[in-house]
């Protein structure tokens, strides 16, 4: 459930509330749900969701409560497949769009082919759920099916996250990342791997975590992503 208390202005022309899932800005970042009232030519409300940047169907409701130079409370409450807005005097609107649910193809453990190997000024944006009980999860970028160039692993037992790669005849080196632990049950969040000529910089939900070394991606070139442990997937971009 999500409380929004605010005032209407005199001139006012619309507003909105919107539940993103993640916060990129190019590309820009899914809407799982967009609330936004409307008071031109008439009082009415949208309702909606945008999804790899397209709009999806809106709905339409007439607007009765929300009024210029008024006060306002809204309550969203939000269910298994679906959000219900109130106000402080009704019983609510009808039921507004399905939420941005999983999608059934990026169930985890998950192998992701890249159409082409990546290169120096490409983007891979994850964004998914973290579960109820989390032990970790793991990001593997691989050269084919069985080489390893880089992973990430994420432990929320001991609160680590750590890089590790194979650097020569299946020895494996590890390096922690010395920041806050940025991942939490129940939490939404966005993970955006940005490659370089010769190191990987990285952000979650918008806040950079530095960068790690990476092999040349021209002499290591990285074909697949693979994903398992604790998480749901939304979307992978890249």
């Amino acid at each position: 459930m999500v409380v929004v208390e605010g005032m209407i202005l005199m001139n006012a022309e619309r507003f909105q509330v919107d539940f993103q899932t993640g916060c990129s800005l190019s590309p820009r970042a899914d809407i799982a749900f967009h609330f936004n009232p409307r008071f031109r030519p008439h009082s009415h409300v949208i309702c909606n969701s945008l999804r790899n940047g397209r709009w999806m169907e809106e709905s339409k409701f007439v607007n009765q409560r929300l009024k210029r130079g008024d006060p306002f409370l809204l309550l969203f409450l939000f269910e298994q497949e679906h959000v219900k807005p109130f106000d402080d005097s009704r019983t609510g609107y009808p039921l507004a769009p399905h939420l941005h649910l999983k999608d059934p193809h990026l169930a985890v453990p998950l192998t992701c082919p890249f159409s082409q190997t990546l290169r120096p000024g490409d983007d891979v944006i994850m964004r998914g759920l973290v579960h109820q009980d989390p032990k970790e999860f793991n990001v593997i970028l691989r050269k084919g099916p069985s080489q390893v160039i880089l992973s990430l692993n994420v432990c929320f037992s001991n609160k680590n996250v750590v890089w590790k790669s194979i650097v020569s005849q299946g020895k494996e080196s590890g390096e922690k990342v010395p920041f806050y632990f940025p991942f939490h049950p129940l939490r939404y969040f966005e993970l955006l791997f940005r490659f370089e000529k010769d190191h990987l910089k990285w952000a979650v939900n918008g806040a950079p975590l530095g960068q790690r070394w990476l092999p040349l991606l021209s002499t290591e070139p990285i074909t697949e992503l693979t994903v398992e442990g604790d998480i749901t997937l939304y979307s992978i971009l890249c």
